[in-house]
């Protein structure tokens, strides 16, 4: 599989890309308390969307803030819509006195999972049995919940974003806040990997709350390079706890 390149030959993109993970979020907090529990139903107190961070998240990303200070060139800033990270790009671009807002896409959002939302494995295997089984025989990347969304249909989002970030920002680096699959997927796309990379790293690989990763190309051709991958020293260096809360482990097909 060759790795990402939307602009035309010759024709200059970006030259770096920053993704972060939002800062622990209510929903977060919620998932992992559930599924040590046991319980079915993941108890959030709105929906997906509308989720906030917890007092730990926003000092996750106040300490990101403290992070993007030292940058010595401010660039663009965009983020999912959802409440978790835009409130994340809020707080750390005020802190780091950046003279801007986040660009809001939808694109950007977490993926959908349709009828299987707010229930843990233990809930998808009481509710929706059929589904659990579907889920297994397909795997993590070609799996769609009913009303949902598979890894393979969020790659499609982000192809398509990266093809604007390239027209509208070349020879600019861009920085996005999001969430955990983005990341992963975001890895998939840029540097070429096979669905069987991709199930590997994320079955072994948690991405952490507020983490930094950055993808980087020279002159904003050619193919992407890995420069650093959910890095979170920053956290440990300003103080605020680094976070993981992990998703499912099994997402091989059977």
């Amino acid at each position: 599989m060759n790795s990402h390149r939307s602009n035309a030959p010759g024709e200059a993109g970006i030259t770096a890309l920053v993704l972060i993970r939002h800062g622990e979020s209510e929903g977060n907090v919620a998932a992992t308390r559930a599924r040590e529990a046991g319980a079915q139903v993941i108890e959030v107190p709105a929906r997906d969307a509308d989720v906030d961070l917890s007092e730990t998240g926003r000092e996750q990303a106040l300490a990101l803030g403290r992070l993007l200070a030292g940058v010595s060139e401010q660039f663009p800033v965009w983020s999912s819509p959802y409440a978790r990270a835009r409130e994340t790009a809020e707080l750390a671009l005020d802190v780091a006195g950046w003279d801007r807002l986040p660009r809001l896409d939808e694109r950007l959002r977490d993926r959908e999972l349709g009828i299987l939302d707010r229930l843990t494995s233990a809930g998808v295997e009481a509710r929706f049995p059929e589904e659990g089984e579907r889920r297994r025989w397909l795997g993590k990347f070609y799996y769609r919940p009913p009303g949902g969304e598979s890894w393979a249909d969020v790659v499609l989002r982000l192809r398509s974003l990266l093809a604007d970030l390239d027209r509208e920002h070349p020879g600019q680096e861009v920085l996005l806040v999001c969430h955990d699959a983005l990341i992963l997927l975001f890895r998939y796309v840029l540097l070429g990997l096979t669905e069987a990379d991709l199930l590997d790293l994320a079955a072994r690989t948690t991405i952490l709350n507020a983490s930094v990763s950055r993808f980087v190309r020279e002159g904003g051709t050619g193919p992407w390079e890995l420069a650093g991958f959910n890095e979170a020293n920053h956290l440990r260096s300003y103080g605020a706890p680094v976070t993981e809360h992990a998703g499912e482990s099994n997402v091989h097909p059977r």
